[in-house]
Order: structure tokens, then C-alpha cells, then sequence
């Protein structure tokens, strides 16, 4: 049985799977704008109910769109929560090429210091702030979801591009003496970890910008060799 609903049609015969949904030509324009207000409906979702209890038919219903429009443009609550975490995220590789491309900056320690301070800024955009609180704090084991996982392949994807950096550093005799690149890395990981994981639990206890930046100022003053 074909229904009608809005601008959407979709065998209601079918059992299993997703919905055959076939839609009538859309601009791209138009499609774009629907794939986002699913997107911006899902981070609401997710945010208030966790991933795992968050069903598609409410972020449907609270982007005001059937559960077919979400399947026209998602496969699964797998693939749109994926295509969130893809919405905001940045490889810190791109950051510190921002800081090179704006700064002029040769240094390789200035330009690891000033990423550090950005991806901080980028974090208390308020998108940013929920999708990264999501995948922190309201994500758990479910279907193809592995929020472990993709924590894990984060951070080592943030500590090599924060490796090469200080190895760079070292090369040049920029680390303080005896202070091998692998554990200044670690540190620097381990901190800017730390800080956003207390931030995101509770962004009212401390301003992340100002005191988070203070605290990777310190941090690569102590790191630092001043000859």
C-alpha cells in the first residue's frame, strides 16, 4: 500500500527494514536544508534523551518531518549520528594549518600553542559544545555505534598531528632538555582531555577559554627551552 504523507511516499506494507521512500525532485538547495534540520533535530534529540533512547521517529517528529524523510537522506540512527560527529569535526592537522595560513608563524611550538587555543574556541560554539558532549556523555554501546571507538580514533588522530609537531620542536632544540617529544605529547593530550571532558560535564564551572588557554600557556612555557 502506497501512502501519501506531505511531500514523502512510502510503501506502509513493508515489515523490516528501512521505508522505500520515494521522494519528487527537490533542488539540491532543498535537500540540503532538509538533510541539515534532520541533523540540527537529531542533535536535540541525542543531547536531551542520550543516543541509545532516542528513536528516529522522534527526531522526526521534532524536525516535523516523517520518519521516511530521514531514511531518504540517512540509513540508519548509525549513519545519521556519524554524519553529526562529521558535521563538527576538524582534524587537528587543518587547525594548525589555519594558524600557518593566518599567523605567519614558522614555529612550531607557536603554532601547536595557538591550535590548542582555537580548538578550545571551537569547543564552546554552542554545535560543537552539544555534539561533543554527546559523543562524551549521552553515547552508549548500541547497534553500530561504538563510542569508544571513535573517542580512541580521535585522539590518536590528535596526537599524531601534536607528535609531528613537537618532534619538529625537538629536531630544532626548541623542548626543554631531557624532555622527549612522546611525552611531550602525552601531556599535552592528556590536558587538553582533561579539560574539555570537566567543561563539557559542567560548563559553568569554569570558563573554558580563559582558563583553559592559561593552563596551555603554562604548559608550554614549562616545555619550552629558552636558550
Amino acid at each position: 500500500m502506497n501512502v501519501n504523507i506531505g511531500a514523502l511516499r512510502y510503501d506502509g506494507d513493508k515489515e523490516s527494514g528501512p521505508l522505500s521512500v520515494t521522494m519528487p525532485r527537490r533542488t539540491k538547495a532543498e535537500a540540503e536544508a532538509t538533510r541539515e534540520a534532520l541533523l540540527d533535530a537529531a542533535e536535540e534529540v541525542f543531547f536531551d534523551k542520550g543516543v541509545a533512547r532516542a528513536s528516529l521517529e522522534q527526531i522526526a517528529r521534532h524536525a516535523g518531518m516523517t520518519r521516511g524523510a530521514i531514511y531518504w537522506h540517512f540509513k540508519d540512527k548509525a549513519d545519521l549520528f556519524h554524519a553529526l560527529l562529521n558535521r563538527v569535526r576538524l582534524p587537528f592537522e587543518e587547525l594548525l594549518d589555519e594558524v600557518r595560513e593566518t599567523s605567519g608563524i614558522d614555529s612550531p611550538l607557536e603554532t601547536l600553542r595557538l591550535a590548542c587555543h582555537n580548538s578550545l574556541v571551537r569547543i564552546e560554539r554552542p554545535r560543537d559544545r552539544r555534539t561533543h558532549a554527546i559523543l562524551l556523555h549521552r553515547c552508549e554501546f548500541f547497534s553500530d555505534i561504538n563510542p569508544l571507538e571513535m573517542q580512541n580514533r580521535l585522539v590518536r588522530e590528535c596526537q599524531k598531528s601534536m607528535y609531528k609537531q613537537l618532534r619538529h620542536a625537538h629536531d630544532l632544540g626548541l623542548l626543554a632538555p631531557g624532555l622527549a617529544p612522546e611525552t611531550a605529547t602525552r601531556l599535552l593530550q592528556s590536558m587538553l582531555s582533561g579539560l574539555v571532558h570537566d567543561w563539557l560535564r559542567d560548563p559553568a564551572s569554569f570558563p573554558l577559554r580563559d582558563e583553559g588557554g592559561a593552563l596551555i600557556d603554562t604548559l608550554f612555557g614549562l616545555i619550552s627551552w629558552n636558550a
